[in-house]
């Protein structure tokens, strides 16, 4: 029953149906796993096999073009190529390795070579029949492919077929190949196609099903570990995420233990704060002040205002609100109040305040809110504007808002910093003041403000033009018949930092006295230590390390010892001592650190870079007195040693001359020291050895160690190319 009108039998029409979609399947799948080389080996083995059935179902056909020689050599090639393949498949998708011969040589030797000679004996005797003869050869061949791969899965199996995918293989491997034995008895005896391609084809197919078998097992055995693996990592991160949460609630407590401790400390130091300041205060109000009790007073008033903005940050961060936004205040009044104030400010910083403020407008928030927002706004302004700049304060009202706005021509904020700035703790550097916060005044403003439901923004662009802009809008409240408007809030009497940009006034310079160089950036410090240490010493001051290298190379002295804090602005100490140690004329001087960074790593960095100690502050002046005094007794006493050295080798000189030695030798001794580039101490130990002294005298009479000694003798003997000291005398007096 043929199909189409062609020569193809249904039954082969069948089977290449069947393996078309196979081979389709087979395609997709290798598209999802490239990486599977068994399913490139199965769509091979199905490709030839439809080729196989397609030309030995439709040829020979008259009505196809082609000769009937041509159309039998096609059909016949697609029915050795396709075994031809079967070794190579089975040695590659079932590992049968005893069967690399025949994959790789075997069918060439018996299929390719005899198809060949087929084709020969074919196109010269015209006859078919006696072609076919020679397909013996094939038949043959095959029943020795059949033996070796019995014997293949054998040795596979360690002869052991217990094993149900052994017999499996055996089996189907065997029943696959043994019908290809009886093809050429079929194609020689004309059976027919149908029957042909039921023998071929279910072989082969029973093959191409035992893989798919395998190909299923295996597929079910990855699906099995990847639900495991998928149930063992849902495990392994809940306990993970478990075991995060546990730390995460450790670390929390932890936290807040460390905070709540902080916090105590805090609040235990309030109520001696509290008197020192109430007595203080008292004690100048009867018998008056004087610059002493000035500093204590802004320093007790500094540390005050740090406590009150600490605990008000905790309770911010907290969700607990420090002020109560039930009264009526005028913003107006407040600002106009607060402006005597920074004027002086700016006036004695020679800073233009232009002020434009409109008069009335209220708002439903606590006064002392208000002022806490004006005075931190206004005093960041003139904080961190440069003498004959300007600052513009303006208080507009805009529809239902009130906007208050501070411009200011300073250095301006980078944009990738307008967002820290509101961070608790976190500060910007002043390069001309060196003034130190704490980092909570914008913090305590942001939420101030947030709870008033306004908003507050920073308009800066330092790369463009210098100068910042900080606008608050809030809220305007209108006041009401049966409202009133509250009394103005505690009123500042004095910024929170003491702005002075004078010249640093040294001390007066008096001959016979030793000299300091202190380097601070604290006004009131430098103060405190000026009046203290110029009893004794005099005292030239720098505010940073920039500062101090160039009053180094102004003044007509070297210091004899160098104070200097690290947190400094421009050049901080750190900086100053790598300076100071690349300059011959001023690296010899002794530096003593006073800092508050008192850390170890701190330490150890500042005595590498060569300090002779690290004081941290807060520190006991009659300490650092005793250390000065002592660092400078030590050097003089250094002094008066390296004099009595010279004096000695004077003496030794004399001597050497009274002993007979010539003048003329004296010179030749001299010009060969320059010769052989000795430095003078080198000279001096050369000497001494000429003179036949020791290396413990050598020591003796230069005041310096044996160690010492045999380095410089050493550096004597490489330059002069000699071995012991006999040869270095000979050469010196040659």
């Amino acid at each position: 029953m043929l199909v189409f009108g062609t020569q193809m039998h249904i039954v082969t029409f069948a089977f290449v149906s069947i393996e078309i979609v196979f081979f389709f399947y087979l395609v997709i799948f290798k598209l999802s796993r490239p990486g599977d080389k068994t399913t490139f080996l199965n769509i091979i083995l199905l490709l030839l096999l439809i080729t196989y059935n397609v030309t030995g179902g439709l040829l020979p056909d008259p009505n196809l073009p082609g000769s009937f020689f041509t159309q039998e050599v096609i059909a016949y090639a697609t029915g050795f190529i396709t075994p031809c393949y079967f070794p190579y498949y089975v040695y590659k998708g079932f590992g049968l390795t005893k069967l690399k011969f025949h994959a790789y040589r075997g069918v060439y030797f018996f299929l390719v070579i005899p198809y060949l000679i087929f084709v020969f004996i074919f196109w010269i005797s015209n006859d078919l029949r006696n072609a076919q003869n020679l397909l013996v050869i094939p038949v043959l061949y095959a029943i020795w492919v059949i033996i070796s791969l019995f014997k293949a899965i054998r040795y596979k199996y360690n002869n052991n077929f217990s094993s149900l995918e052994a017999r499996q293989e055996m089996v189907v491997l065997l029943f696959s190949l043994t019908p290809w034995i009886g093809l050429p008895i079929i194609d020689y005896f004309k059976f027919g196609q149908a029957i042909e391609a039921s023998i071929t084809n279910i072989g082969f197919l029973l093959l191409f099903g035992l893989q798919v078998h395998r190909n299923v097992t295996q597929l079910r055995i990855e699906h099995g570990k990847l639900i495991e693996s998928e149930q063992r990592l849902r495990s392994w991160n809940a306990d993970l995420q478990d075991e995060v949460n546990k730390r995460t609630k450790e670390l929390e407590k932890i936290n807040e233990q460390k905070t709540n401790n902080f916090i105590n400390l805090v609040h235990e130091t309030k109520t001696p704060l509290t008197l020192i300041k109430n007595y203080l205060d008292e004690y100048i109000s009867k018998y008056g002040s004087v610059q002493e009790l000035d500093v204590i007073k802004g320093g007790v008033d500094k540390l005050t205002a740090d406590v009150i903005n600490l605990f008000d940050i905790e309770r911010f961060t907290k969700g607990i609100d420090t002020y109560k936004h039930t009264r009526i205040s005028d913003f107006s009044a407040i600002l106009s109040n607060s402006l005597s104030l920074f004027q002086h400010y700016c006036y004695m910083q020679q800073i233009t305040c232009f002020v434009d403020i409109e008069d009335g407008l209220l708002i439903k928030a606590d006064p002392n809110a208000i002022n806490r927002i004006v005075n931190n706004i206004i005093e960041n302004a003139i904080k961190f504007t440069d003498e004959g700049g300007q600052i513009a304060i303006s208080l507009t009202k805009q529809e239902d808002k009130i906007v208050f706005a501070v411009k200011d021509t300073g250095d301006g904020i980078p944009t990738e910093l307008q967002k820290k700035i509101f961070e608790p703790y976190y500060q910007i550097g002043h390069k001309n003041t060196g003034l130190q916060g704490m980092g909570l005044g914008l913090p305590i403003v942001k939420k101030v403000v947030d709870g008033l439901g306004g908003t507050i923004a920073i308009q800066s662009q330092p790369e463009v033009v210098p100068g910042t802009t900080v606008t608050i809008t809030l809220t305007q409240h209108t006041l009401g018949s049966n409202e009133e408007i509250a009394k103005s809030g505690t009123a500042i009497s004095k910024l929170s930092y003491e702005y002075s940009y004078d010249t640093i006034a040294d001390s007066e310079f008096k001959a016979g006295r030793r000299t300091l160089l202190l380097i601070e950036d604290n006004i009131t410090m430098i103060n405190f230590l000026l009046q203290k240490l110029s009893t004794v010493y005099n005292v030239f001051c720098a505010r940073n390390g920039a500062e101090a290298l160039k009053k180094l190379h102004e003044i007509t002295v070297i210091p004899d010892l160098i104070l200097s804090d690290v947190m400094m602005d421009k050049m901080d100490g750190f900086a100053f001592a790598r300076k100071l140690a690349e300059q011959g004329r001023y690296s010899h001087i002794p530096l003593i650190f006073l800092t508050a960074k008192s850390t170890q790593v701190d330490k150890l960095k500042g005595l590498k870079l060569g300090a002779i100690d690290f004081i941290s502050k807060p520190f006991s002046f009659e300490e650092l007195s005793q250390k000065i005094e002592t660092i400078l007794d030590s050097i003089n006493k250094q002094q008066k040693a390296i004099l009595s050295s010279s004096i000695a080798q004077l003496q030794t000189l004399k001597n050497l001359g009274q002993e007979g030695v010539s003048a003329s030798s004296q010179t030749k001794f001299e010009e060969n020291c320059k010769l052989l580039h000795f430095t003078t101490r080198e000279i001096e130990i050369a000497r001494l050895i000429v003179k036949g002294r020791t290396y413990k005298m050598i020591a003796k009479d230069l005041f310096i160690s044996e160690k010492t000694v045999t380095k410089h003798i050493q550096n004597l003997f490489e330059k002069a190319d000699v071995r012991n000291k006999i040869q270095l005398i000979n050469k010196l007096n040659k």
